[in-house]
């Protein structure tokens, strides 16, 4: 999702209309992408600056490299907040399984 809106984002920063076929190729590209990433801190940039690349908005366009360095400054705090929601739901899943094969020890949580 973060990829999709910031993309978008720029993309109305600058005044660019996506087509349908733009914005089927950002949630294709995005979902792809997130698949090989989701434990890799900060990858959230790198993704996002291979979906640009994807949809004709290279960073080599100053105006694309201006509107990105703005997401930039704040995807910091942004990937803190999903790091802990990824971490958080890998704890929970990993839980989930253990308790119900039988491998879950709850008096170590006592």
């Amino acid at each position: 999702m973060y990829q999709a809106i910031a993309t978008f984002f720029i993309a109305s920063a600058l005044g660019i209309h996506l087509t349908i076929a733009q914005q089927l190729m950002i949630v294709l590209t995005a979902v792809l992408a997130s698949i090989g990433t989701a434990g890799v801190p900060s990858a959230g940039l790198i993704m996002l600056a291979m979906v640009l690349q994807s949809v004709g908005l290279p960073l080599t366009n100053p105006n694309v490299a201006l509107a990105y360095s703005m997401i930039a400054g704040i995807d910091a705090i942004l990937d803190m907040g999903r790091t802990m929601v990824n971490v958080t739901g890998d704890l929970v899943g990993t839980s989930i399984v253990a308790k119900t094969e039988g491998e879950l020890d709850l008096t170590k949580w006592k």
